[in-house]
């Protein structure tokens, strides 16, 4: 039956794409002198009307208005005609033929709508299940980067007769929300039996251990229907489920029930312990049980809980012996018992219980810098004296000898592990006027500038990435000098970020406004290298950034902060102010000099307070006195810790790049970081 409107992830992509054009005055052709609708645009007004109409009747799925503004674009021969001609063909896509689709392919070639909507497309002909025309069209796809299209090739593979178990399985397993293709992938080759009630199982543990309750209710109706309503009633009422419901499915009554447990440790930790304490540890066997104690350490560390240790002993005592080295755990649980470890161990333990969880992660996992790093440190901590430790001190060298170098967080600690800070990496050669001719000419990157430059940042951003696919680090290089120079300074860093081998280290941190920074900075007494470091990560210098919560300008300041910092060094300000530059700038240097006061001088704990507030590094503190890498890498929410390790990772290139020569982070990071001194001054309670 036709669908009047998309219904998969292709609608809202085209209706963010829809709601991104309004307040938008359309100055520039987004499409090169070359493209078949490029001539001298109509008056500005006419320009905005056009678009800000088919936009609106997208938005409201008008479709006759859509395709009268659609013919009026592209008789006009309008600068801007792909995107109304993208819409009014998304709009109706559920009844769309393949040569409309082949039609609008040719019109507009190489283009990012063009992959966008190949994208769309893909979906839909997955839907129908018109798999002959899916996988003509696949090899075009350019970004193949949708999961769901994935999913949908994969089961293609398999009704052709291919061995997709690793792949497909790989493809299913990542999927992070419910959808139709991952989900008919699962349940074919689960009932071809190439997929086993494990494979499920393993599935339903990470949906319940990251909340992904439609997720979980989902893959479990591969069990059965009622599996699927048992887990919603584990997301609904865990406690009640073990207490009334958990015998009602019988071949399932463990597996579910350790969901279940692992549902009360998120929000009741004590109540978990007890559960299985006083019942199911003994029902759940060695293996389901052992899984349940690992929820609860993974809970205790994300609570930094005093008792998170003894928890993640338990953990690994009742595992079977036959997993003991291979628990079926994610490596989210493994990287909170490592983190457990090294935070409140002592001694051989905490190298020893890191290590081991370590050691357990998939392999993908354990070659992550983070990890290597700290097993790293476990293998040198636990080398035996003399010759008999040589080899697995040569190990652990080895390791940071590789990640020396790289300028993240634990590529500077490595490279301070062997005895100095990092040099820089050398400038390489600057891009010649020939290749910056060739980057100037690329049509992608003309439409991304034009259309970041009217205001469809979100546009322009996709279209530059787009662009930039298959390029030579020497491409790369001149595509983001290119933005350099037009001040786009986070299409200027995050381009440069994409280089393997020639590394400009200035084109990565740039240091805009220099002048202003360094004088403000020395006003307060404030690093100006910790400065840069934190509005890089903040907005990428974007003058007129906003967060999805309010955060604006620099240094993505919330409104109610602004205004209590005004009050707090005698501005007299008024809320429109809080994107000017230099009023933006003077008042987050301020709030993060007061942040940094109260918290000791502890750059990582305030780089934690301006992102997730003061009154969590002030709880996070409390505990055992840890070296401060092990604090960071301690910080229970993810976007704080990945947060605090860039800001100071991004200050200590800064601070390099300001005073010519190798900058240490672990100075930065100082010697240790736990409770306030005694005598120290009290907290600042009005800090917001």
């Amino acid at each position: 039956m036709p669908r009047f409107f998309f219904t998969h992830a292709a609608w809202r992509r085209a209706a963010a794409m829809a709601i991104a054009w309004s307040g938008v005055v359309l100055g520039a052709a987004l499409f090169s002198p070359t493209s078949a609708l490029a001539q001298t645009p109509s008056p500005a007004s006419d320009r905005d009307e056009l678009i800000r109409a088919a936009r609106d009747a997208f938005a409201k799925r008008d479709r006759t208005k859509l395709s009268s503004l659609r013919a009026q674009a592209l008789d006009a021969r309008h600068p801007l005609a792909p995107w109304v001609d993208y819409w009014e063909l998304t709009s109706r896509l559920g009844e769309a033929r393949t040569d409309e689709v082949e039609a609008f392919y040719a019109r507009w070639p190489g283009s990012y709508v063009e992959d966008r909507l190949r994208n769309d497309w893909l979906l839909e002909l997955g839907h129908r299940r018109d798999f002959d025309t899916f996988a003509r069209d696949l090899p075009r796809f350019k970004m193949n980067d949708d999961r769901e299209v994935t999913c949908y090739a994969q089961l293609i593979d398999h009704l052709a007769g291919k061995d997709v178990r690793d792949t497909a399985r790989r493809a299913w397993m990542a999927q992070r929300e419910p959808d139709e293709g991952c989900q008919l992938l699962g349940q074919t080759l689960f009932e071809a039996k190439v997929l086993t009630p494990d494979d499920v199982l393993r599935k339903l543990r990470h949906a319940t251990e990251n909340n992904r309750q439609k997720l979980a209710r989902q893959t479990a109706s591969l069990f059965s229907e009622a599996a699927g309503k048992a887990m919603a009633d584990i997301f609904d009422n865990p406690a009640r489920y073990l207490a009334l419901k958990a015998n009602a499915i019988g071949h399932l009554r463990t597996e579910l029930a350790s969901l279940a447990i692992a549902r009360v440790a998120a929000n009741d930790l004590d109540a978990a312990i007890r559960l299985l304490d006083d019942r199911w540890g003994d029902i759940l066997g060695a293996e389901h049980g052992a899984w349940a104690r690992a929820q609860v350490a993974k809970q205790a560390a994300l609570g930094l809980k005093p008792e998170a240790l003894a928890h993640v002993r338990t953990a690994w005592k009742t595992l079977p012996k036959k997993l003991e080295d291979t628990p079926d755990w994610s490596d989210e649980t493994l990287g909170w018992l490592a983190r457990a470890a090294l935070r409140q161990g002592e001694g051989a333990e905490r190298w020893r219980l890191a290590q081991r969880a370590i050691d357990a992660m998939s392999i993908t996992e354990r070659n992550d810098p983070t990890w290597q790093y700290w097993r790293a440190r476990a293998v040198q901590a636990q080398a035996k004296p003399g010759e008999a430790g040589d080899a697995a001190r040569a190990e652990a060298r080895q390791v940071m000898e590789t990640l020396a170098g790289q300028l993240h967080f634990y590529g500077m600690l490595a490279a301070e592990e062997l005895g100095a800070p990092p040099a820089l990496p050398a400038r390489p050669t600057a891009p010649s006027d020939t290749e910056r001719s060739a980057a100037r000419a690329r049509p992608g990157l003309q439409r991304a500038l034009a259309a970041i430059g009217i205001g469809l940042r979100n546009e322009g951003v996709r279209e530059w990435n787009f662009t930039l696919i298959g390029m030579s680090d020497r491409e790369l290089l001149a595509a983001a000098q290119w933005a350099c120079e037009r001040e786009i300074w986070d299409r200027c860093i995050n381009t440069s970020e994409r280089t393997k081998s020639e590394i400009d280290v200035e084109q990565r941190f740039p240091m805009p406004m220099r002048a202003e920074v360094l004088a403000k900075a020395k006003d307060i007494d404030l690093d100006p290298a910790y400065v840069y470091g934190l509005i890089r990560q903040e907005s990428r210098f974007i003058m007129d950034a906003r967060s999805h919560v309010g955060a604006s300008g620099l240094m993505q300041i919330m409104p109610a902060t602004a205004r209590w910092t005004a009050k707090k060094i005698g501005l007299d300000y008024k809320p429109t102010m809080i994107t000017d530059r230099d009023t933006n700038l003077r008042l987050g240097t301020a709030y993060l000099k007061l942040v940094l006061d109260d918290l000791s001088g502890s750059q990582a704990m305030a780089a934690a307070a301006y992102n997730a507030g003061p009154g969590r590094p002030r709880r996070w503190r409390e505990g055992p006195v840890v070296e401060p890498a092990i604090w960071a890498e301690n910080i229970p929410i993810n976007e704080t810790r990945d947060y605090v390790k860039k800001v100071l990772s991004n200050a200590t290139i800064y601070a390099g790049l300001i005073g010519g020569k190798p900058a240490s982070l672990k100075a930065r990071l100082g010697r240790s970081i736990g409770p306030r001194a005694a005598g120290a001054p009290p907290v600042d309670a009005d800090l917001p």
